[in-house]
């Protein structure tokens, strides 16, 4: 049996989430990615800014570019094994170049989807999931290509 308070407790935190990344990127902050997918995800949640791909470019040069902008800085690589290694460099040389990322919005992502999902590119996929659990959202196609029950 699914406990619907449970998923109504996590879709309420994951909006807050999200609210806080359109903060974000409202204030002009670039938005780290891994992919392509990625962006398409936190464009369907309704997400504008802008985004950089974290895997077109060397890290070093990359972070170096995107540290001369003088923009806030969200790190939003996936939590898996290679987007934790992934954050942990960019960090790094940010940090290096004197700007400290915003990883909290990733760090919380991570600890409320945990098992579920594992990638940005899932995400829009598993709020609209959320929302059709909770009856917070009546236009779920769940034959949708991005479907979480694969």
């Amino acid at each position: 049996m699914v406990d619907v308070e449970v998923y109504r407790k996590r879709l309420e935190r994951l909006e807050e989430l999200l609210s806080e990344l359109s903060g974000y990127a409202a204030k002009g902050a670039i938005l780290i990615v891994e992919g392509k997918r990625d962006v398409l995800s936190l464009k369907r949640l309704g997400i504008e800014g802008h985004f950089e791909l974290a895997t077109r470019h060397p890290l070093l040069n990359f972070s170096e570019k995107l540290a001369k902008q003088n923009r806030d800085i969200v790190v939003l690589t996936d939590w898996d094994r290679r987007g934790d290694l992934l954050a942990s460099k960019l960090t790094e040389y940010f940090r290096n170049s004197g700007i400290n990322p915003e990883l909290q919005i990733r760090h919380k992502l991570k600890l409320i989807t945990q098992k579920e999902i594992k990638d940005v590119e899932s995400l829009h996929t598993y709020v609209s999931k959320l929302r059709s659990l909770t009856g917070s959202y009546e236009d779920f196609d769940l034959n949708n290509e991005f479907d979480l029950f694969r």
